[in-house]
């Protein structure tokens, strides 16, 4: 009995074992195959997805604004990258094309001639602009002051003169947005923006390529001077009165900023000198023949009564006997002094009854801080006095004195551009800008260094209209190169999804053999034991 036991185990032992390798072997060898394939697949399309991808240059979009000011009309094309919005940092001004002839607000009795003037400048502009992207690209026109004075003498005539505009941009090929009127706040805030977005005091790049907000960085004031209006705003101090519809909160970029703005209508260099004309007119005892300490020695023009007072900013000073078309002569004495004294009759100071916190005409102002950047009408006085950046208050006065000291004869030798619609009133303008900063505004001679005079940043004007395209179409966007891969995202995930699945597949049946084997040798080993005992 013992004898066949003995040989059944010894004959059936071989067998067994020779049956499981059998059996093992091959599906192993299949696992370790796919295995190994699987992880080949694995490193190479990652090695290949990662150092084969192409970097391509960003798409472009395009916004364009029309910035339908008192004195004339301006036109600027933005462009930025299209792969990525509602970040910062690369908008730039690629085209900007003044409009001939004077502002919108002064179509007030012809509206249906507005699109002509628009023409030339839109013909450019369709060039700039490539022509698949005409449908998709926004244009917006804002008008500022010289149609919010044209509204409130004449709002049929305001509505009339937007209709024709909206006409005649519903039939151009962009996106058009509308046209409307925007208040003196929402231009002093847009222009803030501008600024201080152009001088990057929003975000900047850090060593990761990353937009962060700049560690330490204040912000620029912005003061701006158009034709009828004239703008201050900047960050105020931590003691502000709150109540005042001049301070605001403005977010930005996940900050907020308490911001001062004030519109002074009437204050534009334009509407500022007929207030000065009519007043010079009011203190003359003659009505028809007049002296203007502001004009250059030699020079005189004749002005009809229409041209001063048929403006709400100076009707009521309008003279009892009032024809406008009455001529009336202003003679230029070239008379610095003088010129500087009558100028600053033109602002209530007393209003303020000495308060700090108060510019002129009773208006609320907290404390000036922090540098400023003024532009437009301010930059264009300056580069008149051939002064550009930041200077001190008194070459400031000195080179005012001395241009206002000109015979009319020397000024097309002084100035690079020469026109006599500005020219004769560069020496009025200067005097403004003086009382208006110093005696409203309270710079010092210590804060006065700290105004930087300038036109642009980079090659992008300083305007609201860069503010204004911003908020409204909420586009502020990032570069972002486009990089194209060499296999499409879609195909890459699925094929790492299934060569991973099957590599943790094969290692499962892998271990599954391993540990049935293991299990078979011990069974195996207490069956030999239990034999060896009998």
């Amino acid at each position: 009995m013992l004898g066949e036991k003995m040989f059944t185990v010894l004959t059936r032992q071989p067998c067994e074992q020779a049956g499981l390798k059998a059996l093992y072997r091959t599906p192993t060898i299949i696992a370790l195959v796919v295995l190994l394939v699987s992880i080949v697949v694995l490193v190479s399309i990652t090695v290949i997805q990662i150092h084969k991808q192409e970097v391509l240059p960003p798409g472009l979009k395009y916004g364009i604004v029309l910035d339908a000011g008192s004195s004339r009309t301006t036109v600027y094309v933005y462009q930025w990258p299209a792969e990525k919005e509602n970040n910062t940092g690369v908008v730039s001004q690629t085209f900007k094309c003044s409009v001939k002839g004077s502002g919108i607000s002064s179509y007030g009795n012809n509206p249906q001639d507005v699109p002509k003037a628009f023409e030339d400048c839109m013909q450019k502009v369709k060039g700039q602009v490539p022509f698949h992207l005409h449908g998709s690209t926004p244009i917006h026109l804002g008008a500022t002051a010289g149609m919010r004075l044209l509204r409130l003498q004449n709002e049929t005539a305001a509505n009339e003169v937007l209709e024709s505009i909206q006409s005649y941009f519903k039939s151009q090929p962009f996106d058009f947005r509308g046209a409307q009127i925007i208040s003196g706040q929402e231009e002093g805030v847009y222009g803030w923006i501008t600024a201080n977005y152009l001088m990057g005091n929003f975000l900047e790049k850090n060593l990761w390529h990353m937009w962060v907000h700049p560690h330490g960085v204040e912000t620029t004031g912005a003061l701006d001077l158009g034709g009828a209006s004239t703008q201050i705003s900047f960050v105020a101090g931590e003691k502000v009165d709150l109540n005042t519809s001049d301070i605001m909160q403005v977010s930005l970029y996940g900050y907020v900023y308490t911001l001062y703005t004030h519109s002074f209508q009437c204050y534009g260099r334009n509407e500022a000198e007929k207030k000065f004309l009519a007043m010079l007119l009011q203190n003359s005892p003659t009505k028809n023949h007049l002296t203007n300490p502001c004009y250059p020695r030699d020079y005189s023009i004749n002005f009809t009564m229409g041209h001063v007072f048929d403006s709400l900013c100076t009707v009521d000073q309008r003279p009892e006997s009032y024809n406008p078309s009455d001529i009336i002569t202003f003679e230029g004495t070239g008379d610095p002094s003088l010129c500087k004294e009558k100028v600053a009759s033109l602002f209530d100071f007393k209003a303020c009854h000495d308060q700090e916190t108060c510019s002129f005409d009773g208006v609320y102002q907290p404390k000036i801080k922090g540098p400023f950047v003024a532009f437009a009408g301010f930059y264009y006085t300056a580069s008149a006095l051939n002064l550009s950046g930041s200077f001190s208050l008194d070459t400031f006065n000195s080179s005012t004195w001395n241009f206002c000291s000109q015979n009319w004869s020397q000024l097309p030798l002084l100035l690079p551009k020469f026109d006599e619609v500005y020219a004769r009133s560069y020496c009025f303008s200067a005097n403004y800008i003086y009382h208006l900063f110093v005696n409203g505004y309270k710079f010092t001679e210590e804060t006065w260094p700290q105004i930087h005079f300038e036109k642009e940043v980079g090659n992008s004007s300083i305007a609201w209209s860069l503010g204004y395209m911003l908020s409204l179409t909420n586009q502020i966007p990032a570069e972002s190169p486009l990089i194209r891969l060499p296999i499409e995202p879609p195909v890459f995930v699925g094929t790492l999804a299934f060569f991973t699945a099957a590599a943790l597949l094969c290692l499962a049946f892998l271990a599954y053999l391993c540990s049935a084997s293991r299990k078979k040798r011990h069974s195996e080993h207490a069956f030999d034991q239990a034999v060896d005992s009998d």
